[in-house]
């Protein structure tokens, strides 16, 4: 299957109107060697979609599927944050005010409205981001919402203002990127549940982990599920 090529703002994009998933094209292109750092996977539509834990992402037209690829010498926990707050930045210049839920699902009203799904490749990190714009599915464990609901966003801008605020906090500084991302996180300083147990959110440490406390200890989390 072709997609469209075309250079935009330093990254080589990939356009499709309708493949499996971008996430799992990225990987293709790292396994016969064609990944290069700054390149994007857009999708119109997906048939395979997928999130966390190979969760079904339904992918109908009119939202924006995209995988990123950049080079990763190492692994790095706390890059989740910078995308989460990239994206809630992104969805602001268009003045929607959305929220984070850890680890990195974006919400507006309390309904999620767009997802990430982080994987590494071989010495490239694959980031797959899902936005909601004019469609958005109705699944039993949560509420979901879209973009029109609450103002008129092109695709064509969207992707724009996402890659522009993904170069932006991907290069920030942790603790810039951390005090964003407990700005705009819900639950802070309230009580969530936490492998059955109620804990107080508390927020996050230098290396990216979650700090909750219960009763009097203090836990630190790396990538479990929380629920508020």
């Amino acid at each position: 299957m072709m997609g469209d090529y075309f250079t935009l703002a330093g990254y080589k994009v990939l356009s499709f109107d309708k493949i499996s998933s971008t996430q799992d094209y990225a990987h293709d292109m790292v396994i016969n060697g064609t990944a290069r750092n700054r390149m994007a996977i857009v999708a119109a539509a997906q048939y395979a979609g997928r999130g966390r834990y190979r969760r079904k992402w339904v992918s109908h037209h009119g939202n924006l599927y995209v995988s990123f690829i950049f080079d990763a010498p190492e692994r790095d926990s706390r890059m989740a944050y910078a995308i989460a707050v990239a994206i809630v930045e992104t969805l602001g210049q268009f003045g929607i005010n959305a929220k984070i839920k850890w680890p990195n699902d974006i919400l507006i009203d309390g309904a999620k409205v767009a997802g990430v799904l982080i994987e590494y490749a071989s010495k490239f990190i694959i980031v797959g981001i899902g936005i909601n714009v004019t469609t958005n599915p109705t699944v039993p464990e949560y509420k979901t919402t879209k973009l029109m609901n609450y103002t008129s966003v092109g695709l064509h801008d969207l992707f724009n203002q996402l890659h522009r605020q993904i170069d932006k906090w991907m290069t920030a500084d942790f603790s810039l990127v951390r005090d964003a991302w407990i700005q705009y996180a819900i639950g802070i300083n309230k009580i969530v549940r936490y492998r059955g147990e109620s804990v107080e959110l508390i927020g996050l440490n230098e290396s990216g982990a979650l700090i909750v406390r219960h009763d009097s200890e203090y836990m630190l989390i790396h990538g479990d599920e929380i629920f508020v």
